[in-house]
């Protein structure tokens, strides 16, 4: 097939994109390098895919703009679109809310219409879990009430959902959201907890602790989230929405633990007041993923861990340009 993944030179979009081109798919990256972080992460990553082999293309792009989003479209006649590119973290969308609806709500219908005017009929989008907010019930289930989200991130991406159905509903177009539950691995994006908590334990120095350290998160390695897409890939749905997680939280001061003990040094820990826009909890049920889907997350927080740690001391790690931390 003939996939577009935007968002492609990113951490999530990156490995997918060296996963299709194994597949011998021809894979297109749409990626603007933006420099949320430092856009050289970004280029090494692109290194990476072009190393994997295969017949892969990058097109730097901005998908706010029409162009050269709909004219890649209409010339290279996709069979499906992968849409990853997204303005990301919940507390860098507490300062610049603005931004956030731009790119993610904007930039999505821009890809949307690409598609849709191109003649594509498969279209996968990635949410995310913060759009169950303060949910009182956990597990997270696909059925549950998303109308009170607590940050504009999570706003946006209850908007792209909407969105999704939308053109489903007028356009016929087969279209999935997947809910992506805290991504990790290698390549993870360094204003990310693990990455900078890696970082910081690494080089001795304070790590900003939110709250007590009973916040738990539903940590799910990469590889399992590539898993998810494939299986998406694979069938028809109309419109449907599946969770993909390791449904097994991991409290904050567990995961420290965890990284103190595979990088084999002692956490410095400033306690600071729980921040706006944080949820207590993330927790997906995957009912619904595993009938549907045959989705079972292969790689426990353990293992994924000590993979981490072993390509965060191999590369170097890479570092962050002043971003904000996200959960």
């Amino acid at each position: 097939m003939r996939i577009l993944v935007t968002g492609g030179a990113g951490f999530i979009g990156s490995h997918l994109c060296e996963r299709l081109l194994a597949a011998g798919h021809a894979v297109w990256a749409f990626d603007n390098l933006d420099p949320f972080y430092d856009p050289e992460l970004k280029r090494r990553n692109l290194r990476e895919i072009a190393r994997a082999g295969g017949a892969f293309t990058f097109v730097q792009g901005d998908i706010t703009e029409p162009e050269p989003l709909g004219s890649l479209c209409r010339e290279a006649g996709f069979d499906q679109v992968i849409h990853l590119a997204a303005r990301a973290g919940v507390r860098p969308s507490l300062e610049d809310p603005a931004l956030y609806q731009r790119v993610n709500v904007e930039g999505t219908v821009r890809v949307l219409e690409a598609a849709r005017r191109s003649g594509v009929r498969k279209f996968i989008l990635a949410s995310s879990s913060s759009v169950y907010g303060c949910n009182a019930k956990v597990p997270f289930a696909e059925q549950d009430p998303v109308s009170a989200p607590i940050s504009p991130y999570a706003a946006s991406k209850v908007a792209c959902e909407a969105l999704g159905h939308v053109y489903h509903h007028l356009y016929g177009l087969d279209i999935v959201m997947l809910r992506f539950f805290t991504v990790y691995g290698p390549r993870q994006r360094p204003d990310l907890a693990i990455h900078k908590f890696a970082r910081l334990i690494q080089a001795g120095q304070p790590l900003p602790v939110y709250g007590d350290g009973s916040s738990a998160r539903d940590y799910t390695y990469i590889t399992d989230i590539l898993d998810g897409i494939e299986a998406c890939m694979r069938q028809s749905f109309g419109f449907e929405i599946f969770n993909l997680g390791d449904s097994r939280p991991v409290r904050l001061d567990d995961l420290i633990r965890l990284l103190e003990h595979a990088l084999g040094r002692k956490a410095v820990r400033r306690t600071l007041p729980p921040q706006p826009g944080d949820v207590p909890i993330t927790y997906a049920d995957l009912t619904k993923a595993r009938e549907r889907l045959g989705y079972q997350p292969r790689v426990p927080i353990e293992e994924g861990i000590q993979r981490f740690v072993e390509w965060f001391r191999t590369t170097g790690a890479g570092g962050a340009r002043g971003v904000a931390t996200s959960s």
